[in-house]
Order: structure tokens, then sequence, then C-alpha cells
């Protein structure tokens, strides 16, 4: 049986979509739906009832949502008050999934109105999908026309641009199935170069150019469903009596002929029939004990038995099937034409695998076989007289009818019983099928809660699609700002886990630690850094554990100083995760430090040559530095007095304002004060008089000035 095949077609619509290039576009024939069969089909529509259609080899889809398109645009603001169904078919899987997607390049819909595409597209990554209230009221399945049974209790069947592909005989089959299909106030729309053909009987023409068609009132027979399963309908064989001569005869043999003659003569004549007790070959002369029933051909061998051995051919042929055993009935008589003859009926079970069972029927003639001729009607008595011949034809006939009557009630008998047992089967039956019914209506409301719960479900899954777009964008957009930061800052910064275990490192870090892109994901144990730090992954370990930062000054291998700072690395939810490793060049500070701490040393080894007492002073008036001069001439212990206010030095000495002033002086203007001769007593040294002179020095790196205080005694 051949499947029917359809080439996709643009998505079509009346005006004012302009019409697409392919044979089949026709937005003339939307038009005529629109105005000569959806009113009517809604004159007489029900409250509550749904509109169904059915869309045979729907292709990817495109004629189906067209379709749905003009409904919902006919119906305007009642199309949520009035449910519809499409059924579109298809035998191809890949067209039926790609229809169910309902997405189409631009291409496939650039005939349609802006307006249009507006209202019933989204657009998609470059495609256009058909919207949510179109998909849902299109049902897409797989259907192939000419093996499995069409859908029931239809408005409008559109099949478009199928028939073509099929043959008549396709045709007519298909057209018996749409009549089927169809509610008697249907449609069928078809093809512009399709017909209803010969089976125009069928349906009625409304309108001719575009190929719309009305269902008729007529009877036809019950819809043989046989094609469904790819096979044709069962009929009863030709007798072999019956069946045509071949064109070339085939050549038959000596043996062959001497066989055919002995069982033509010899063998006694019979029919087979298969388990519905249909004649299906008969074998030899079987006219005087069959004949034809008058009607229409039927070959049930019942129908066709003379009364004299209808009922024990009955009999005889369910016990045969209830015991699958040879069953032989004697003693039968069957009267033609005022003869009479004595008839063995013998039916035989023949069994072959993986076949039905058939019987075999034997007619045996005993009189024949006995050699007695047919007998003729007795002569009439005289007149008053009944003669003995006479009596024994009744005697015969008498007891041929109580075997007849007892043959009857023992039918009956069983028939009464089979009928009981069908009764119970019948109600045991009709028992199952309301419970089939009933689990079936539960099973369709467990779907439809199911099917409530699966859009929730989508509808939740797209908003959660769509929140995922978005953390995806502000992850991308997080990931491309830490880059470029940890790119812009120049640090040598290294990123571990909980093992050690090498998460992220920047660009400086490459040459500081001896690590290459392939280094991510190794541990830190089999890197060897070029700075000198032995302790550095237990130091790692040990902040990690005790979420305690850790600062320390290293140098590499050629002597450069950098800080080393050891963080916790935590994470939004606030866990340790790791540990960042970062080091900061301060080479160059470090080294001013050093040469500061130089100057200093050389500056106090200058100061302590100075036979003069000399005091370097802050802003504040506070000890920097102290000669031991100064210390000798005033009995100062150095330690005491550095870091200490001048003014608190030797128990309050130098309280003096004379002193204070000449401080304030030197720090405030760039020239230099006159020198101070000072007469004071100061504690444990008595009575000195004194010269003192101040000078200002400026300080390095933004610091506020000092001030030189040198004293001499005069």
């Amino acid at each position: 049986m051949q499947k029917v095949e359809r080439p996709s077609r643009p998505i079509e619509l009346g005006p004012p979509c302009r019409p697409p290039t392919t044979v089949s576009s026709s937005p003339e024939s939307f038009t005529t739906l629109t105005q000569k069969a959806l009113p009517k089909l809604f004159e007489e529509r029900k409250p509550g009832d749904t509109l169904r259609l059915w869309i045979p080899g729907c292709s990817s889809g495109e004629e189906p949502y067209s379709v749905a398109m003009v409904l919902l645009e006919f119906l305007a603001e009642k199309a949520d008050e009035v449910p519809v169904q499409i059924f579109a078919t298809d035998v191809s899987d890949t067209a039926i999934e790609t229809a169910r997607t309902g997405l189409y390049p631009e291409s496939t819909v650039r005939p349609i109105s802006a307006e249009r595409l507006r209202k019933f597209f989204t657009q998609v990554d470059g495609k256009y999908r058909v919207s949510k209230k179109v998909r849902e009221m299109c049902i897409f399945a797989r259907h192939d026309l000419t093996r499995d049974p069409p859908f029931s209790k239809l408005d409008m069947v559109i099949c478009r641009n199928v028939l073509i592909y099929l043959d008549q005989a396709l045709q007519k089959r298909l057209f018996t199935a749409f009549h089927y299909a169809l509610k008697p106030n249907g449609y069928l729309m078809l093809g512009a170069a399709e017909t209803v053909g010969l089976q125009r009987d069928l349906f009625t023409v409304i309108d001719k150019k575009h190929r719309l068609y009305s269902k008729r009132p007529v009877y036809l027979e019950p819809l043989d469903l046989a094609f469904a399963e790819g096979r044709q309908p069962d009929r009863p064989s030709i007798p072999a009596t019956a069946k045509p001569a071949r064109e070339h005869p085939v050549r038959k043999n000596v043996q062959q002929e001497v066989n055919q003659l002995m069982l033509s003569k010899y063998a006694p004549p019979g029919v087979l029939v298969n388990d519905r007790f249909e004649i299906i070959q008969f074998r030899g002369q079987t006219g005087f004990f069959l004949e034809p029933a008058p009607g229409e051909v039927n070959l049930h061998v019942l129908k066709m038995v003379r009364s004299g051995l209808l009922h024990d051919l009955q009999q005889a042929l369910i016990e045969a099937r209830d015991s699958q055993a040879a069953v032989r009935k004697e003693g039968l008589h069957v009267r033609l034409n005022g003869h009479g003859r004595d008839v063995v009926l013998e039916v035989t079970p023949i069994m072959v695998p993986d076949e039905p069972p058939h019987y075999l029927i034997l007619f045996e003639d005993v009189s024949r076989h006995a050699g007695s001729a047919p007998v003729p009607p007795p002569l009439p008595p005289a007149e008053g007289l009944i003669g003995e011949s006479e009596v024994e034809h009744f005697r015969r006939e008498l007891d041929h009818t109580r075997r007849e009557l007892e043959t009857t009630r023992r039918y009956l008998q069983s028939a009464i019983q089979d009928l009981e047992i069908t009764n119970e089967e019948l109600q045991s039956a009709n028992e199952e099928v309301l419970s089939s019914n009933e689990e079936l209506q539960s099973t369709n409301e467990e779907l439809d809660t199911a099917k409530e719960e699966l859009q929730s479900t989508n509808e939740e899954l797209n908003t959660l699609n769509a929140e995922l777009h978005s953390r995806n964008d502000e992850l991308s957009r997080l990931n491309s700002d830490l880059i470029n930061l940890l790119s812009s800052v120049q640090l040598a910064v290294i990123m571990v886990d909980r093992g050690l275990c090498i998460r992220r490192f920047t660009p400086p870090a490459e040459k500081l630690f001896n690590l290459i892109a392939a280094d991510v994901g190794r541990p830190m144990q089999h890197i060897k850094p070029n700075i000198v730090s032995p302790n550095l992954e237990q130091t790692i370990h040990d902040v990690i554990e005790h979420v305690t930062p850790l600062e320390q000054e290293v140098q590499d291998v050629n002597g450069r100083w950098y800080l080393l700072r050891v963080r916790p690395y935590c994470s939004v939810d606030n866990r340790i995760e790791g540990a960042v490793i970062a080091l900061v060049d301060i080479d160059a500070m470090k080294r001013r430090e050093m040469q500061s701490e130089e100057a200093r040393r050389e500056v106090l080894a200058i100061l302590q040559a100075i036979h003069e007492g000399l005091v370097v002073l802050d802003d504040k008036f506070c000890v920097q530095m102290i000669n031991d001069a100064f210390c000798r001439m005033f009995a100062v212990d150095p330690h005491k007095a550095t870091g200490k206010p001048l003014f608190d030095v030797a128990d309050g000495a130098w309280k003096v304002p004379p002193v204070r002033s000449l401080l304030e002086s030197a720090l405030k203007s760039d020239t230099l004060p006159e020198d101070v001769e000072l007469e004071h007593e100061f504690p444990g040294v008595g009575r000195k008089r004194l010269i003192l002179s101040a000078r200002r020095v400026e300080s390095r790196d933004g610091h506020p000035p000092l001030a030189l205080l040198a004293i001499r005694e005069v």
C-alpha cells in the first residue's frame, strides 16, 4: 500500500496577503471558506459544541496554521467562546515535528501582511514562531490515509493536493472515509487539481472553482476498515468449479487423468469450509446435497444445505469445532424430486499451523454404494385398503421425523446454552466497557489536569529560562570586568582552592611563579616560584584554616623586593573556598627606605661627632635625635628623651618662653633667627649660661619640616 507524501508549501492566507508562488496556493479558497462554509457551520452549531476540522497531509504545518488564523479572524471577539480543534496529520514524523514547533524562516512568511505578522507571529533569532494561541488550536499527529481509520464527527475536511498522488481505487476509498467522517452538514474542500470524480453521489458542489463540497445524506454500508491493517477485506474464495479457465492450460499426463477420474467416480462429494463455515472449495458433485439460496450470493454452508441435512450438519459442525475431532452422522435421508437417498455425513477438522482451522464436509450416498436404485413411489392401494409398503414408508417417515425432532431438540438446547453463555459474556463485556469508560473519563480528566500543569510548568520554565539568560549575560559581563580588572592592575595575583590547586592567575604572575596556561588545576606544590619564601604552601594553608590574612616582605631570585599578601577567598555566601595570593612590587619604596635609614645613620654619626649639644625636633617639638654632647651637658638619658617633647626633658627645665619662640620662628620662617642667650638653672647640673641657635631642616616625601637646635655653653 503506498504512503502519501506532500511537498512543503508556504503559509497561505486570503487577502490582504499576496499569494505565494506555489501551485497549491489559493488565497481565494480561504475567502470562499469564510463566505460560504463557516457561516453555515456556525448557524447550525449549538452552544458549547466544538468545531472539528481535519487537514490530512498537513506537511510542515503551514496550511493548518493558516486555517486557524482564518478562524480567529472570522470569530473575532467570540474566539475565546468557541472551542476549535484542527486535526493536522501526515505520514512523515519529521514533518509533524517541524509543524509542532511552528518556527518558520523569513522566506516562508514573507507573503503574509505586516498586520497578520504582528498579530499571529513572534520573532525568534531571525525566524518567526506562530503564536501560542494559534498553536493550541492545532493537534498534529502521524496518520496514514491509506492504512489508519479516519476521524469522526467532523465539521470539515480540507484535503488539498493529496489525492493527486493516489490511484482511483484509493481515491474512491478515501471519499467514502471522508463521507463517513463528516457530520450530516459537513464540508469537504479539495485542491485546485482534484475533484470528487465518480463519487459525486456522496457530495454536493458548493463552489466548483474552489472545490468546496457538502456532504449528501446518502446511506452507505458500514465503513470497511480492513485497510486500516494494510490488508484487503476478506472474501470467500470462488468455488473450484466456477473458476475461469486459464489462458494457457497446463498439459496433463495420463496418471493425473486417472487420478481425477477415480476421485470423481469413487470419492464422496464434499466441500471445504473455513472457521466461519463459508465454502471455499467444492469437491465432486454436491448438487443433490447443496443448493444456492435465493437472493444475493451467499456461500455459507448452512444456507445452502438441503433441509433434510440442515440440523445434523449444524450439530456436526459445532461438535467438530468444539472437540477438534471428526464427527460422523448416519441414518440421514434426503428427498429430491420424489427420489430419496440415505446419506452418511462426516465432518473432519483440517488443522494447519499458523492458519485458522478448516473443515472438510463429506456426503456419502449409502444407497448408491448398496447398489439399490432409487425407489419409485408406491402404487396407490385399493380403495379402503392400506398396503404394507405404504405402512413401512410411513413408519420410516415417522422415524425420520422423530430423529429430526430429537436433533432439533438437542440443537435448541445447545443453542440456548450458547445463548446463555453469550449473554453472560456480553454482560461481563458490558460491565468491562462501562468500567473502561469510567477509567477513560478519569484518565481524560487526569490528562486535562496534567496538561494544565504542563502549561504552568512550561510558563515557569520560560520565566526561568529568561532569568537564566539574564543571569548568564550578567555573569559574562562580570567575568569580562574581572578579566579586564586583573589585566589592568598589573599585579601578580593567584587564586587557589582549598586543596591549593590553581584556579586563576594574572599575566604578571606568570614570570614570578613560573606559570603557563596549562598550570590551571595543578597544585602549588608542583610549582617552583621565583620568589624566596620557603614556607609558602604552609603559609597559604594556615591562612585558609585560621581565616587570618598575612603580609610579609619577600625577594625574588634577583633581589627585588615584593610585599606578599595572602588572604582567604570567600564566596558570596561567606564560605572559605581557598586563598588569594598577591605580590605588590615595593622594591623602589624599600630601597628609598633603606637609603633613608642609611642617611639617618650618617646624620646621627655626624651629630655625635660635634661637641656642641644638638637636638632634632619635629613640628610638635618632640625629640627625634639627640647627640651625646647634649646628654652630658644636661645629664639626660637619650633613650628616655627620644620621642618626648623638649619641654618635658630635664624635668621641664626647657619650658622657657625664649626657647619656644626661637623654635617657632625657625619652623615658620625661611630666614635664620638670631641666636638667643639663655641663663637658666637646670636640675642636677646647676646654673648654665647658654647660647641657642635654631635652623629649619626640610624633610623628604612631603613630611613636615624639622628644627635643629644647637646649644653652646659659654
